[in-house]
């Protein structure tokens, strides 16, 4: 019975420092603006088109090439470029992977890379910003994450923070 007692206790302090490292990570927030599930895009493709489009209240931001926002996390540095969601947090906001070429469409090649993610593949970087998008975007041209917590914001062509022309600075809700 010593043995389950420890066994127990294990279990009980990892599910603390999973809790802590999560709340610390990624902050916390509101729920979804619908109040459904949402339907997470793939975030791994292989070959990758990063293009620009008008969406309301933004202006023109970076999607992937299907329409999705992507975004970047003001956790996370440029200079060196560093990635900071993971765990929990990544499971809100996938980044943005990818597997062989990028295209682009709209933004300076020369401002596209990518940064090797702790456990293997690469992520898509824009000006040196790891770029993610986000599971409550369900559709093309959505941006729920904008703003979110503070920390999270639709980028730019040149990697810079989309500004809402909104007082909120958020459209949706739900962060990490």
């Amino acid at each position: 019975m010593h043995a389950t007692t420890k066994h127990l206790t294990g279990y009980a302090a990892t599910g603390v420092a999973v809790l802590t490292l999560t709340l610390a990570g990624c902050g916390s927030g509101g729920g979804s603006a619908s109040g459904a599930p949402a339907a997470t895009p793939a975030a791994a493709t292989t070959g990758t088109t990063l293009m620009t489009a008008k969406v309301a209240k933004l202006g023109t931001v970076v999607t992937d090439g299907k329409g999705y926002v992507l975004y970047r996390f003001d956790a996370d540095s440029a200079h060196p470029t560093k990635v900071s969601c993971y765990g929990t947090c990544a499971v809100v906001w996938p980044a943005a992977t990818v597997k062989g070429s990028v295209t682009v469409k709209g933004i300076h090649k020369s401002l596209v890379s990518t940064v090797k993610r702790t456990g293997g593949g690469s992520q898509l970087t824009l000006a040196g910003w790891p770029l993610y998008r986000y599971d409550k975007d369900t559709k093309p041209k959505q941006a729920h994450g904008q703003g979110v917590d503070g920390t999270w914001w639709a980028v730019t062509p040149s990697g810079a923070k989309a500004m809402t022309s909104a007082a909120s600075g958020s459209s949706g809700g739900g962060g990490y």
